[in-house]
């Protein structure tokens, strides 16, 4: 099989192809002929060296995948060869064959093609886990979703959607915000120009909003928080911050952990406001609650009341391009790997 290795920490075009020998399913696991893998932030921060839940270089990333099954290990039945699936991968999944277990495992119903089934696994899961899970985002809810251009910004417009926000603002580039307008957005603000906090109390009368999605971190912390009203909630899940600009190395990291800011558990008491943290490479044990969140999650993909959006799909061969597409936000929407 082919894959796309991090050989050490560096720029993108560190990384490089290598061949080696396809895996074989083990027990209550199923082999995949992988079509696509889906990139993550975390798998250019874990290139940078500045993702700690990344393998130790060298290494293969990729959290998640689609294909078709080829293989099972024991215990599985044979009539899972030939299906198309999607699937969350513990990394490894830069691959063009990858094994896990079923409990990972979303079957696709017809008509979904392979490529938006790529889109899927991550960026919805942590978009749900975030609202429903951890927050309770309900019908009449204002929410600010930070990076609403990008995977899981825009699994969060499709599921605020859903569950029936009253009003959805979001901070993207400005080229972006015609589409995301088309997607379903109330408002816009573009985090180059503008001050969102000004703008959210501007947008909501001075009251603010119930929910901030945030994967910036960093100085973005305390500003995200202001932007809550009583009884409102701020998720964190990611730290962007951590690789700005052209200066993608590990002092910048370790400014964006500095600037972020602390809050006391007194402050939040007299505030009434919820501060909550998702990391959904962190949540292996809880195979049930994913289980149940990724039936949820098809029910509505055939539905068709989500749609995942893909910008491009690059080759195993052109992935330094790949990420440094994605480290310099010019996607709208996931970005794919194919080996084919």
């Amino acid at each position: 099989m082919k894959q796309v290795w991090i050989p050490r920490k560096g720029a993108p075009d560190i990384l490089e192809i290598r061949n080696t020998a396809d895996p074989v399913p083990q027990e209550g696991q199923i082999r995949i002929d992988v079509h696509f893998a889906g990139i993550n932030f975390a798998d250019i921060l874990a290139r940078m060296g500045l993702y700690p839940d990344s393998p130790k270089v060298p290494c293969v990333v990729g959290y998640e995948v689609s294909g078709v099954v080829d293989a099972v290990g024991k215990g599985m039945s044979s009539d899972m060869i030939g299906r198309e699936v999607a699937a969350l991968t513990r990394f490894g999944g830069y691959s063009s064959k990858v094994c896990v277990d079923v409990d990972q495992v979303m079957t696709l119903p017809e008509g979904i093609s392979l490529e938006s089934a790529a889109a899927m696994p991550v960026n919805y899961l942590t978009a749900y886990i975030m609202m429903v899970e951890q927050a309770r985002f309900r019908s009449g809810d204002t929410i600010l979703i930070h990076g609403i251009g990008g995977g899981v910004g825009i699994a969060a417009l499709q599921l605020s959607k859903i569950i029936g926000a009253n009003s959805i603002i979001g901070t993207a580039s400005a080229w972006k915000h015609e589409d995301l307008l088309k997607m379903g957005a109330d408002h816009l603000i573009d985090y180059n120009s503008e001050d969102f906090v000004h703008r959210v109390m501007e947008l909501t009368d001075k009251r603010g909003v119930d929910l901030v999605l945030d994967p910036v971190a960093g100085k973005y912390v305390k500003r995200s928080y202001n932007c809550l009203k009583p009884l409102g909630s701020v998720v964190f899940y990611g730290m962007s911050s951590a690789s700005p600009g052209k200066r993608r190395n590990l002092l910048s990291g370790i400014k964006a952990l500095i600037s972020t800011g602390k809050f006391h558990p007194i402050r939040l008491m007299n505030a009434n406001k919820g501060v909550h943290g998702c990391n959904l490479g962190h949540l292996w044990s809880e195979k049930e609650r994913l289980k149940k969140t990724m039936k949820q999650l098809v029910i509505w993909l055939e539905e068709g009341k989500i749609s995942p959006v893909v910008d491009r799909v690059f080759s195993f061969e052109n992935a330094p391009e790949a990420h440094e597409y994605i480290h310099d936000h010019r996607n709208l929407g996931k970005v794919l790997l194919s080996p084919q």
